[in-house]
């Protein structure tokens, strides 16, 4: 069961609210003008999922990058 919050007690909460959906999982309902507003936690995502890959990027087989002979660069 969702809890129920006018926009002004939600604004006056928003973080502490926002946490314990987040924690808990259970929604919570927010009325406006006889209308209702749900907000509930999205699905987790790793940081890394929006990544993408970038095909051709590289103009060279990326294991003869790794194996490049650095040796005449160095200087102790």
């Amino acid at each position: 069961m969702s809890e129920r919050y006018t926009p002004s007690r939600l604004r006056a909460n928003l973080y502490r609210i926002l946490d314990r959906v987040l924690e808990t999982g259970v929604p919570v309902e927010v009325e406006r003008k006889g209308r209702s507003v749900l907000i509930t936690p999205g699905e987790e995502t790793s940081r890394l999922s929006g990544l993408r890959p970038h095909p051709g990027y590289l103009p060279d087989d990326p294991e003869n990058i790794v194996h490049v002979d650095w040796s005449r660069e160095w200087r102790p």
